[in-house]
């Protein structure tokens, strides 16, 4: 007689927050019937979070219930009413509820022994039954701090507050602060140990530029992304977290051309782009990059596709001027709808925005082909960790959309040299295109050539190439000029060039 085993596997069942992205960090969002702990200094958004985290579940028919301990409810509406959230209009209808601990105008701080949470208690049950909360945030636990100087009292109310949740079978955040940004995890040492979870959120200041980011430090009993990720917060919508895990290597790849807008161009990289490729390209200011991108959009336009332009150094009004200087009616083309620019300056907000904001007017707009105008610019507001996870959540982001893309990068110096923008973007662009000057008995000229195409045979010349009111023109090679593409351009003879050819001959 054969018995059977039964084995209980206790698994871990996860409440989606509905946060964008945390979800993915935290592989599923955060443990359900739990409580985690968010920790952060002044500034790093943990209010908007455990705010948040009520408004997702509202939209997903779960009530519930804000603990405030600080911020008296009046100024919680009226600071989170920025985001579109309707605190009051939810609260009529008996889907939000506030249990305000608040101190009171005038009110004196009490001392240990007169203060007590079992009655706190009682009120935050009282309200999870009342409105059949299934989500509880309280903020922020270190007030209870200013009340009670004992931290073993403190620790054994945390822990009747924390079990009082458990109980009652809610998922719930806690807020904390901290005093530095890689420092104790929250600024009593006591708050971790009342949490099956936490979360630390940090607005570290390098270089003069303030940058946020994630960190989910404990999980317990399951799994999660580890490592810091960059989030930001975004008006009419709230926190945002970007996860550079999530991008995976699985976009198509396409054997269709495109044109460069330049037939002597296609003809160069072996007859133009590939239809989801990003190409980069290179050079000092003035040789014509932004040439290259009008032309770019203008043979998007006339294949009837939709061309999308990304300006971070110059206004529309300069950029329609220079097109039709060039021949090409940007005006005209945004009229039929085939075009679409966008200026904003790199400094307006930081990079995490511009991202978020450049995906959803790609989703908008559904171009077939996209320019950005210059990665430059917009390395000027981040450090380069920020700066390269940017570019590689846009190219990836692009990729996957299958469109085609062409950035712009100027080098530091005018005879050329590799920027630090060339040196994060170069190893996971398509195609790399280097402009530059060539200095000959005493006049500029520019050369062109094509360092790098993937998946295709392109021409290895470095070619001579001028501009005038119809675009640009590639000419003929560079034949007795050495050193251009090192910044140090050098003419050869004709003789010399003869005597370093006979000495490969047989």
């Amino acid at each position: 007689m054969s018995q059977e085993v039964d084995f209980d596997i206790d698994y871990i069942e996860k409440l989606e927050t509905g946060i964008p992205g945390f979800d993915f960090l935290a592989e599923g969002g955060l443990p359900k019937g739990r409580a985690t702990l968010i920790s952060g200094t002044a500034g790093s958004a943990k209010t908007v979070f455990a705010c948040q985290f009520l408004v997702e579940g509202i939209k997903l028919g779960e009530n519930g219930v804000f603990v405030t301990f600080e911020e008296p409810p009046k100024a919680i509406r009226r600071n989170m009413s920025g985001f579109g959230w309707k605190i009051r209009e939810w609260e009529e209808n008996r889907q939000w509820a506030f249990v305000d601990a608040s101190p009171q105008p005038g009110e004196t701080p009490m001392v240990a022994g007169e203060y007590d949470l079992g009655a706190l208690i009682a009120r935050i049950e009282y309200a999870i039954r009342k409105y059949s909360a299934q989500r509880v945030s309280l903020d922020s636990l270190g007030a209870i701090f200013s009340h009670l100087a004992d931290s073993a009292q403190v620790r054994n109310d945390l822990f009747r507050l924390a079990s009082a949740l458990r109980e009652l079978n809610v998922t719930a955040i806690m807020t904390a602060e901290r005093t530095e940004e890689y420092g104790e995890i929250s600024r009593y040492g006591v708050e971790e140990f009342v949490a099956d979870n936490v979360v630390i959120l940090r607005n570290v200041l390098n270089d003069e530029k303030r940058r946020r980011t994630i960190e989910i430090l404990k999980y317990r009993g399951t799994d999660h992304q580890k490592g810091e990720y960059p989030f930001t917060i975004i008006p009419r919508k709230g926190m945002v977290v970007v996860p550079l895990s999530a991008i995976e290597l699985e976009q198509h790849s396409s054997n269709i051309r495109i044109t460069s807008g330049s037939e002597e161009l296609d003809r160069m990289c072996g007859g133009g782009f590939f239809r989801d490729s990003i190409i980069l390209v290179s050079g000092a200011t003035g040789t014509g990059k932004t040439l290259m991108v009008t032309e770019f959009m203008a043979g998007g336009v006339q294949n009837n596709e939709r061309c999308l332009v990304f300006a971070f150094e110059e206004s529309r009004e300069q950029l329609f001027r220079n097109a039709t200087g060039w021949g090409v009616d940007f005006q005209q083309m945004e009229k039929d709808g085939k075009l679409k620019v966008v200026c904003r300056y790199p400094e307006t907000t930081g990079l995490e925005n511009h991202l978020i904001n450049m995906k959803e007017t790609i989703k908008e707009f559904k171009p077939n082909r996209v320019a950005v105008d210059s990665l430059s610019a917009l390395e000027r507001v981040s450090n380069l960790k920020g700066f390269r996870e940017f570019i590689i959540g846009l190219t990836s982001f692009i990729k996957q959309q299958e469109i085609g893309g062409l950035f712009t990068s100027t080098t530091p110096t005018l005879l050329g040299g590799s920027s630090i923008t060339e040196a994060h973007i170069s190893t996971i662009t398509d195609s790399i295109i280097l402009l530059r000057y060539v200095e000959m008995y005493g006049e500029m000229r520019r050369g062109i050539t094509v360092l790098k195409m993937r998946g295709s045979m392109h021409d290895k010349d470095i070619r001579e190439f001028t501009i005038d009111h119809q675009g640009m023109h590639i000419g003929h090679p560079f034949r007795n000029v050495t050193g251009i593409l090192a910044g140090t351009p050098m003419y050869t003879t004709q003789t010399e060039v003869e005597r370093l050819s006979n000495l490969f001959e047989e």
